[in-house]
């Protein structure tokens, strides 16, 4: 199926399920709906970052901490989280994602999705699907946070990323 083509749930202010639109028409006409952000550790405690193919509908070629993406129709937030986890990091039988806190992200130039936020431990070898990563690493923190300013990052990445720090800190 054309990911344009996939069925998504379009939620209110208050993540209550309003309507459903294919995922392209939801892009193009800024209709909020639901996305899982999972920050993946290998057994070291170093987070998978990678960087996006040119030819995602969102955020093409940028960076990202999180693996993850929408959630389908019907499906919970934690169902997108293991299988959007699987998928992007290319394993079977990763343990169930931690839920940590859940945000709205809003650009306020139309891109707005309820945001998941969630972390797995990876101890499997990662394969990436070809057509969603065309980069990856596992990244200690220090390494991580120097790249915040050298790499161009996906926006809501990087907003979920600061809100996990300010999480962590008890902020």
């Amino acid at each position: 199926m054309n990911p344009s083509d996939e069925i998504l749930d379009i939620v209110d202010e208050n993540d209550r399920v309003v309507a459903q639109s294919p995922r392209g028409e939801a892009y193009a006409r800024g209709l909020r709906h639901r996305c899982a952000f999972i920050l993946a550790r290998d057994a070291d405690g170093r987070v998978f970052v990678h960087r996006r193919t040119a030819t995602k509908l969102v955020y093409p070629a940028l960076y990202d901490v999180f693996v993850g993406g929408v959630v389908g129709a019907g499906e919970s937030y934690a169902e997108a989280a293991l299988r959007e986890a699987e998928e992007e990091l290319g394993v079977s039988g990763l343990p169930e994602p931690e839920y940590l806190f859940k945000f709205l992200y809003d650009d306020g130039a139309g891109r707005t999705w309820w945001s998941a936020v969630y972390e797995v431990r990876c101890d499997l070898p990662v394969s990436p699907q070809a057509e969603e990563v065309q980069w990856h690493g596992f990244l200690s923190e220090e390494e991580l946070e120097r790249r915040l300013t050298e790499w161009e990052w996906t926006p809501d990445g990087l907003a979920a990323y600061e809100r996990l720090k300010a999480f962590r800190a008890g902020r």
